[in-house]
């Protein structure tokens, strides 16, 4: 949501962290749900913008939100999700943590594998009803603010168990689905989670801007031993980032103490600027150099992969956006389940033109016929047609 916006709002909830290692920060920057509305970087300025309110009325605008949903089917899965029970979690301590992309896991010898991370609840998933949601957006639009810092003040502290999910690279080349679509999940069937570690919050932050507001998190943030991998929205996150905290916080907000690599000795050629803290002194700022600057360190460096193929502008929209959704519908969502999602999208659906309600009933359609009848049969646009 905007900035201001209620704890209790349906939508996504961020879910990052920044580990300070004696190899540098790590940064894993991810959601509560395992996958994303879009595949590719570049239509996500166009997904942020369906978002926003209208220019004319500054209302919200669910035209352009089903306009734009109905028109991309990558979108169903994650949509799908997003209107569910956990749509609305009851506070950041009962939700999961994904970092969403697939990394690569690269061991000592060069050796790699895919992975994907995630964080599991130890407190259990808890959803709110919609019902519960909108009063709480009015009585207390920072519910779940206000329930993660009290817990941890009253020595309840929240905690996550750390998984991952191990895909060799040969298996990658065969597999059914592209394993870097961040639209889609590695079935847990296929790839079981790893259990690897432990995430407790035991502190409240001692002031919020300092340590809240000037935090900057970065997918460029890698330490050796996890890469990056083809995704492409992972890609296109490599660059934003860092554009966006340069007009945020300056360029030297890496030297702002939230954000500092303090567990290792900074060595980089960095100078200059505004808000620069440490300007090194008489140091060099070019490499190479002759006067004992920086060198590249060896367990920096990362794996090699072959790639093969043409280098052009693909078009990913049709790259099999029903049956993951279809699995979710038919298998992991029970009956009950089934009719709280199509109420909540039928809720807000309803305010779409209706020529854009009848485009999305048909995408939802090819994810299951019974879910498409569904939500038509709770439009009011479909009732009043059907009188005619």
């Amino acid at each position: 949501g905007e900035r201001g916006s209620a704890d209790t709002n349906r939508d996504p909830r961020g879910f990052a962290l920044k580990f300070y290692t004696e190899e540098g920060n790590w940064d894993l920057v991810g959601n509560n749900t395992p996958i994303f509305f879009v595949r590719d970087a570049f239509r996500f300025p166009h997904f942020i913008h369906s978002q926003k309110r209208n220019p004319v009325t500054h209302l919200r605008d669910w035209d352009a939100f089903w306009d734009f949903i109905s028109l991309l089917p990558e979108t169903t899965h994650q949509v799908m999700i997003l209107f569910s029970d956990r749509g609305i979690p009851d506070g950041f301590r009962h939700m999961h943590g994904y970092g969403s992309h697939t990394f690569k896991l690269v061991n000592k010898d060069l050796q790699p594998v895919y992975c994907k991370f995630h964080f599991r609840t130890d407190q259990g998933i808890k959803n709110l009803s919609p019902q519960t949601a909108t009063k709480l957006g009015g009585t207390n639009p920072d519910y779940s603010i206000q329930d993660l810092y009290d817990n941890i003040a009253k020595g309840n502290f929240p905690s996550w168990t750390f998984y991952i999910q191990v895909m060799p690279f040969e298996e990658a080349e065969t597999y059914r689905w592209n394993p870097f679509d961040v639209t889609k999940i590695w079935p847990q069937s296929d790839f079981p989670l790893i259990p690897v570690g432990h995430l407790v919050l035991d502190k409240n932050p001692g002031n919020h801007f300092a340590e809240i507001e000037q935090l900057a998190f970065n997918p460029n943030n890698l330490i050796p031993g996890i890469e990056p991998t083809p995704d492409k929205m992972l890609q296109g996150r490599l660059h934003s980032y860092i554009d966006t905290h340069i007009h945020r916080l300056g360029p030297n907000f890496n030297q702002i103490p939230v954000n500092c690599p303090y567990r290792v000795r900074v060595a980089n050629y960095q100078r200059d600027a505004t808000m620069a803290i440490d300007n090194q002194n008489g140091a060099p700022n070019y490499y190479p150099n002759s006067f004992k600057g920086p060198e590249p360190t060896p367990n920096g460096a990362w794996s090699t992969y072959d790639a093969t193929g043409d280098v052009k502008r693909y078009k990913t929209e049709d790259e099999d956006n029903f049956s993951q959704p279809r699995i979710l519908w038919s298998n992991v969502l029970d009956d009950g389940a089934r009719d709280r999602m199509t109420t909540n999208i039928a809720s807000v659906l309803k305010l779409a033109a209706p020529f854009i309600q009848e485009r999305t009933v048909k995408m939802f359609s090819q994810v299951h016929p019974d879910f498409g009848a569904r939500l038509r049969n709770k439009l009011p646009h479909f009732q009043e047609s059907s009188e005619e």
